[in-house]
């Protein structure tokens, strides 16, 4: 059986086909420049050289097409028909409140994903082109959808309500609901087998630190607040996200600047965070070597961001009460010593005693590894994500009835015996 994840964003499609019997990846890629022209595909099998091939894909239905046309293809392919592909998940950034796990799609479920559109607009549209895209191409498998937001839905209300008026609530939806709930939930998992303890008898706080970066308390193996709120503006300074801020900038900007809502908006979310301090980088592997070179906005940066990392890692401590470990993943979180140096350092008083040269020989995307010491009472774990893994057991446990969501169901990286391949 042979399952396909997509994840479609305004420009791009990512893809993965994952042989289920076998229980590895026999296909990744991307096709990149979707509907902006200058398209092309990266298509990536293990053991073999690396295939780019432009191809103009005007839109995601193209896309998906010149996908399947890479995976049956006889030179660069896997399989050798399309019917070989059993079943599709699709990442959906947003699933507003009616979705609390992953679902079988339907028209009624398509229906419900459009309606929530508007809370997530630069991405859920995308996403469902992308579902509909598939949907023509391979019409007889099913389609499962992945919601970003689903793994937050057990936040309490006293988590997510903002205290604004509350029939903003009730007209528009307007709540935190939380993005990267793939990925928080597969680093909480395993961050519980690490720990030796089932997960609903751990408290973690998990960080999600990329080019997106968010952060979630969990408490008893579910969780209880996150970073990001209505869209995946709020939270921690990320790549080109401001994160919080006094809400009465954008205002104020509007009006000095003579500013429209989209201009602001696309300023907050494409010119800010760590692009909008240093004014030229977001790749923090960029930012630290202008900063060694004496470049003092790319310092200021690097403060900025690892202070806002210690103030959210202080304040969800307060909140679990007790913690037993945190867990840092993605790209930064993965290969960023420096970073994640400086966000721990000087937490001894709160129980978390960093290992500095085990830190600083941690960067890997493919093993798990604490950089804490032995007697550190709170541990850190640096855990590379697999959030195509989380779509691809959500798939086949649909397929054979045996899922029910993500907090009753037992996937195989919760396992002692889990070995990631």
């Amino acid at each position: 059986m042979n399952i396909l994840a997509l994840n479609c964003g305004s420009s791009s499609v990512k893809y993965q086909l994952f042989d289920w019997n076998k229980k590895e990846v026999i296909a990744r890629g991307m096709v990149e420049r979707v509907t902006i022209g200058d398209s092309f595909i990266i298509h990536e099998v293990p053991g073999r050289d690396t295939y780019r091939d432009e191809y103009e894909c005007p839109d995601h239905k193209t896309a998906v097409h010149l996908i399947i046309k890479i995976l049956t293809d006889k030179t660069y392919g896997v399989i050798e028909e399309v019917g070989q592909i059993s079943a599709v998940g699709h990442r959906v950034v947003h699933g507003g409140e009616k979705f609390t796990c992953s679902i079988l799609i339907d028209t009624t479920v398509l229906d419900a994903i459009k309606e929530v559109q508007h809370l997530a607009p630069l991405h859920n549209p995308p996403n469902i082109s992308g579902v509909e895209a598939a949907q023509t191409h391979l019409p007889d498998v099913p389609h499962i959808a992945i919601f970003d937001t689903a793994f937050h839905q057990s936040m309490p209300e006293h988590a997510y309500t903002y205290p604004v008026p509350y029939d903003w609530y009730e007209k528009h939806g307007v709540r935190r609901y939380g993005f990267h709930g793939t990925s928080h939930l597969y680093v909480s998992k395993r961050a519980a087998v690490l720990l030796g303890k089932p997960p609903k008898d751990c408290n973690i706080i998990t960080m999600h630190i990329g080019n997106g970066v968010s952060h979630t308390a969990i408490k008893n193996g579910i969780s209880i607040d996150t970073s990001m709120g209505l869209t995946p503006l709020e939270g921690a300074v990320m790549g080109t996200r401001c994160g919080d801020i006094d809400p009465a900038i954008p205002a104020f900007i509007m009006q000095r600047e003579n500013l429209s809502p989209q201009e602001i908006d696309s300023v907050l979310n494409k010119k800010s965070g760590i692009l909008g301090i240093t004014g030229e980088f977001t790749d923090r592997r960029d930012v630290i070597e202008a900063a060694e070179a004496g470049n003092k906005r790319c310092t200021l940066a690097l403060e900025i961001e690892s202070y806002r990392l210690k103030k959210y890692i202080g304040s969800y401590c307060a909140i679990l009460g007790r913690v037993d470990a945190v867990v840092f993943t993605a790209g930064v979180g993965e290969m960023g010593w420096l970073i994640r140096e400086k966000a721990l350092e000087n937490l001894e008083h709160i129980g978390i005693k960093l290992d500095r040269e085990k830190n600083r020989n941690t960067m890997t995307r493919k093993v798990e590894t604490t950089i804490t010491t032995p007697d550190s009472p709170i541990k850190v774990f640096v855990i590379p994500t697999d959030e195509e893994l989380v779509f691809t057991e959500d798939v086949v446990a649909i397929l054979e009835g045996t899922y029910k969501d993500h907090m009753n169901f037992n996937y195989s990286f919760s396992e002692n015996t889990f070995q990631r391949k």
